[in-house]
């Protein structure tokens, strides 16, 4: 019997006692290594797992040891897949933006990584002996070792792209990616195919609807659990340069790349002749002329920062455009490359902001959105509905909370 469903007179209404009697279970935790789209995806799934061992659960991780032990608790039990240089993408060369990185993320990365991370997934299973394995939605290997060993699977869409179906009108890349993902489980003994990007048990998706738009046509097993933000970084701010007008964060676009530059000295201009405080997170030599009420530093408070702010001007990175969009704060998003596009174009047909197309992120382009988005009216109203959404939904709680109904 479910112990959580256990009627006991004296405690009825009181859901943290009845998790305390639920039965420990125990799960394991797949994430891919840093390279193209991997970077950054360990967020949502620590934080679920922090959550779920708070409830008593036993937690392993799998994956490639030196990234996640800076990103886990320590003492956190960690089984390697995939640590050897094979296994790594290269993510130093260029590489494709737009539907070409789409693609070639699960022909030239995720297919590939699921190869090579399979061993060490299995090894894991079989010490750790999981009741469920959770997956990052990239980790290919997770789901695969778990159908051929009959376990519970779940599936962590850290990003809501592949819900959109990103590549529809690009019918023979679709047929790719579906092909290469089928190609995996063929070669590993498995005939009976599925997409591995979406568990048939659970597959929890760091967004709402009210970001994604209509999520009525996703089945039961679907849960949008809304974003989980990371830690708030420390750092040491100007606090007293803030002057009182509106103030505008200028954050995102990776300064080591010619996109990224041409990203924030654009936004540098963008603000010169508006009447507003504008904080860039940039180092000083990638914005170039700084107009003299413009505050650059290279690390920043951002959580708290955001507390001061009225708008946000960022990349379309999807962590960059979740925190503002917690806060109510309205967008301009202009999108550098990789998958950024979908996430730009997710924002603007919620009405939360304003897409500036790549070929177009020029000064007077992102002065002109700037200054609609700080207008109060409709941006700001559906950004407020975002974040209404977000606090609803239930973060990684809710995440738990499935998982233990899973397991």
């Amino acid at each position: 019997m479910n112990a959580r469903r256990v009627r006991v007179p004296s405690l009825l209404g009181d859901p943290g006692v009845a998790r305390a009697c639920a039965p420990s279970r125990r799960f394991l935790f797949a994430v891919p290594p840093p390279g193209p789209g991997g970077a950054g995806r360990v967020t949502e799934a620590a934080a679920v797992a922090a959550e779920l061992a708070r409830r008593g659960h036993k937690i392993a991780w799998t994956g490639h040891r030196a990234s996640l032990e800076p990103l886990l608790r320590p003492g956190a039990r960690i089984f390697s897949a995939g640590d050897d240089a094979a296994a790594r993408p290269d993510g130093d060369g260029p590489r494709p933006d737009g539907p070409a990185f789409l693609r070639s993320l699960w022909e030239e990365f995720a297919v590939p990584l699921g190869h090579a991370m399979l061993p060490g997934v299995e090894t894991a299973i079989d010490r750790f002996r999981p009741d469920a394995v959770v997956g990052d939605q990239l980790a290919l290997a997770a789901p695969l070792a778990a159908r051929r060993r009959e376990i519970p699977w779940a599936t962590l869409a850290a990003t809501p792209v592949e819900l959109t179906r990103p590549l529809a009108d690009r019918p023979d890349d679709e047929r790719r990616v579906r092909e290469g993902i089928g190609g995996f489980q063929l070669d590993n003994g498995i005939d009976d195919l599925l997409d591995l990007r979406f568990s048939d048990h659970l597959v929890l998706v760091f967004a709402t609807g009210a970001l994604l738009g209509d999520t009525s046509v996703f089945p039961d097993h679907f849960a949008f659990v809304g974003p989980v933000l990371g830690r708030p970084t420390p750092s040491a701010f100007p606090w007293e340069r803030l002057d009182g007008r509106p103030a505008v964060l200028v954050t995102g676009g990776a300064v080591d790349d010619p996109s990224g530059e041409r990203f924030v000295r654009a936004a540098a201009e963008a603000v010169r002749d508006l009447d507003v405080q504008a904080v860039i997170e940039a180092s000083p030599a990638a914005v170039g002329e700084v107009p003299p009420d413009v505050v650059v530093r290279r690390h920043l408070p951002r959580r708290k920062l955001l507390e001061r702010m009225s708008a946000v001007v960022c990349d379309g990175g999807y962590a960059t455009v979740c925190e503002p969009l917690s806060r109510g704060l309205p967008l301009v998003v202009a999108p550098t490359g990789d998958d950024q596009p979908v996430i730009a174009g997710l924002v603007e047909a919620a009405g939360a902001g304003i897409a500036v197309p790549p070929d177009r992120v020029r000064p007077e382009e992102l002065r002109a959105a700037l200054t609609a988005v700080l207008a109060d009216g409709p941006h700001r109203a559906a950004a407020g509905r975002v974040q209404e959404s977000f606090a609803a939904a239930g973060g990684a709680a809710e995440a738990a909370d499935r998982l233990e109904k899973l397991a």
